[in-house]
């Protein structure tokens, strides 16, 4: 009695557990996301009206340099202004390559307007394309810039209100690289070579050339500004927010809410390394130069109008009259697409850069598993049947002991009468009911923790699946089959509406899609393949237990609700083979017209 009421709390919570989660966190993020792809694809259809913002504040002064980087010109007040009304202020220079669109502003030589060419907002190929990048006028500005900091000697120096010159008509491609040029009071010229490969780095390099009569020293800062953040930064499965891998500290994940407690965190000073800002699938991230050692920042500016901040300044470099200096910044802005990001960290030799993607703990299973899908998709030509085929690859791998814990399950089966027997021998000692127990198992080879084995094995592997549909933009909007468009979302049909035949749309909670009832359906005959528990508490839970994991599943991406109804196809036909082998009764038939039975009433 007590192990049975044991076993009913454990249960117990854990149901409770499983349902609080969906309820209140899985159901409102699904419907949140949906929400939010509609109101995104409606804002860059329509005009973008901006609200006012109030108050400013200059940044804070890093320590060892000439001065302060520059504040945020226009963080006092934002007009009302269009994207189109945004992007016409200024003078812009083009951008046009395969994978981006957009413009680079001459005032400041900001990044502030771009397009990716190859993403949409919705699966529908027609849905607008992913804005990343924005003017600061707008309510959702992000941008990154490169500038100067520099003293009275130097006098005026690049910064966020300069007005570059450029070539009137020049566009920028991955072939035609484009140059800005800035001269200053002091003699001082400042050469902007701004090129772009055919995916989403940039390189600037800037020269300086010092006309004048003395030496002079300025430092390069860099930084990337958000003004809003995305809904979807509190998941604890994802981080999106500040980043960046710089000196002995490493890789730094900073949420919105802990930069906005905080206000600036200031790592140590570091010679290599990234910083920017990450979302789910796309990020802006800067690589200072190597050639001098920089002081890395996070910050949060809650005065006015707020906004996220990560920057750069590097150590003041001296310019002798008659002589020049060159600095390289490198600035990723694009999709966070595996091979491209580790290619750029082999290619520019740039720290961890694999690192933007959030991989995770479990980093060494997580991206392996990726490389298996993304390979088998490639052999395949459909993510979702790489799917299916991991599964049989891990099943594979994990045969052996998963023969040896079926077998052990069969032999239980084979000594459930001698067990039987021990519990009323010894009903009213425990003690000696657990030596007789132990004295079985060993005299048969027997391991009572065997069944557990399968599961556990499970554990590791659906959450690598899942951090890889969750966080991996291949999975974005990758399609299986029939109503499947989008592996790394919901099944979209649901029971309650009969998968779409009747005109009312579900709430999140009822969408009950086709595929997590074939899960639940593949779990419920696993489970039968057993002898139903004497115990009635046991059979309750071991009835609905498939039912409570549909519903909670119900809100996974699709992707992994096909791996695991697949999972427990194959694990029924295994399990099958080595009880029919065993010679032990494989109950399903059984238990399924048992339960279609009526039960004899209890003589009176």
């Amino acid at each position: 009695m007590e192990n049975n009421r044991n076993f009913l709390i454990t249960i117990a919570l854990s149901v409770l557990i499983l349902t609080l989660w969906q309820v209140f966190y899985m159901n409102p993020r699904v419907e949140r996301e949906r929400e939010v792809a509609r109101i995104e694809a409606e804002r860059v259809q329509a005009e973008q009206k901006a609200q006012p913002g109030q108050g400013g504040a200059d940044v804070p002064a890093v320590q060892g340099a000439p001065g302060a980087i520059p504040g945020v010109p226009g963080t006092d007040g934002v007009p009302q202004a269009s994207r189109e009304q945004a992007l016409a202020a200024s003078q812009r220079v083009k951008i046009d390559t395969p994978s981006l669109g957009g413009s680079i502003n001459l005032v400041g030589a900001r990044i502030d307007d771009l397009l990716l060419k190859e993403y949409h907002l919705t699966v529908e190929k027609n849905s607008p394309n992913i804005d990343l990048l924005n003017p600061s006028a707008l309510p959702n500005g992000y941008y990154a810039e490169v500038g100067f900091v520099g003293n009275e000697a130097t006098g005026a120096v690049p910064g966020p209100d300069t007005i570059w010159t450029a070539e009137p008509g020049v566009t920028l491609t991955p072939t035609t690289p484009v140059t800005l040029t800035f001269t200053n009071e002091k003699g001082l010229t400042f050469k902007r070579t701004i090129g772009v490969d055919a995916d989403y780095m940039f390189t600037i390099s800037d020269t300086v050339t010092n006309a004048g009569q003395a030496p002079v020293t300025l430092s390069n800062y860099g930084r990337v500004i958000r003004f809003d953040k995305p809904t979807t930064a509190s998941i604890y499965v994802l981080h999106e927010g500040l980043i960046g891998v710089t000196g002995e500290e490493g890789l730094n994940e900073i949420t919105y809410s802990t930069i906005e407690d905080d206000k600036q965190i200031v790592p140590g000073k570091s010679n290599d390394g990234w910083l920017g800002i990450t979302d789910k699938y796309w990020a802006v991230a800067l690589v200072p130069s190597t050639k001098q050692a920089f002081q890395p920042r996070f910050n949060y500016f809650g005065e006015g109008r707020p906004r996220y901040q990560s920057d750069f300044m590097t150590d003041a470099i001296t310019v002798d009259a008659g002589q020049s200096a060159t600095l390289e910044t490198l600035v990723f802005a694009g999709a966070k697409e595996v091979a491209k990001v580790d290619a750029y960290e082999t290619q520019h030799n740039i720290r961890q850069f694999e690192l933007l993607i959030d991989w995770g703990w479990f980093y060494f299973i997580t991206k392996p598993m990726f490389w298996l899908i993304d390979w088998l998709y490639k052999l395949l030509g459909n993510f979702g049947l790489a799917i299916i085929a991991t599964t049989v690859l891990v099943k594979a791998v994990f045969f052996p002991l998963a023969n040896k814990s079926y077998a052990s399950m069969a032999n239980m089966k084979k000594v459930q009468p001698k067990m039987m027997e021990i519990r009323e021998k010894y009903a009213d000692d425990k003690m000696k009911q657990q030596q007789a127990m132990m004295e079985l198992y060993k005299t048969e080879k027997i391991n009572p923790l065997a069944g557990c084995w399968p599961v556990l094995i499970q554990i590791p592997v659906f959450f690598a699946l899942y951090k890889v549909l969750y966080i991996t933009i291949e999975m974005r909007h990758a399609p299986f089959f029939g109503w499947i468009q989008d592996l790394a979302a919901p099944d979209p049909t649901s029971i309650f509406n009969l998968f779409g035949l009747l005109p009312f749309a579900v709430p999140a909670f009822l969408m009950i899609g086709v595929w997590p009832i074939i899960m639940g359906i593949t779990m419920f005959l696993q489970m039968r393949m057993n002898p139903t528990p004497p115990d009635p508490t046991q059979a309750m839970i071991f009835t609905w237990m498939p039912i409570i994991f549909t519903f909670m599943l119900a809100s996974f991406p699709a992707g992994l609700v096909i791996y695991w109804a697949w999972n427990n196809t194959l694990s029924i036909l295994q399990q099958g083979v080595i009880m029919k082998r065993q010679g032990v009764k494989i109950e399903l038939w059984d238990n399924l017209v048992g339960m279609f039975k009526r039960k004899p009433k209890p003589a009176e």
